[in-house]
């Protein structure tokens, strides 16, 4: 056997995560026509919890915002904002 075999280069997967931030979530429960309350129910946490996402005092778990990820792709959400020059959200 020769040593001077040549592995294939691993390549990294893309990891296509996104970022729940504040805004991103208020828009979902708002896209949706729920209340936080009934988001909660849906993703089996606390309202507290939502309104802590929503206010930016918490955010969610990577588990969580997968989960957020597949309601969204469920319910036809697509999220994008504009940036100013500055690069915050307008």
């Amino acid at each position: 056997m020769s040593d001077d075999y040549q592995y294939p280069p691993t390549h990294q997967r893309k990891r296509s995560r996104q970022d729940w931030d504040a805004r991103k979530i208020r828009a979902l429960r708002e896209h949706m026509g729920m209340t936080q309350q009934q988001m909660a129910d849906e993703l089996e946490v606390r309202q507290q919890t939502i309104s802590e996402w929503e206010t930016g005092t918490h955010k969610p778990h990577r588990s969580t915002q997968k989960t957020l990820a597949m309601v969204a792709e469920r319910a036809g959400f697509a999220y994008q904002f504009e940036q100013g020059e500055d690069g915050a959200a307008v």
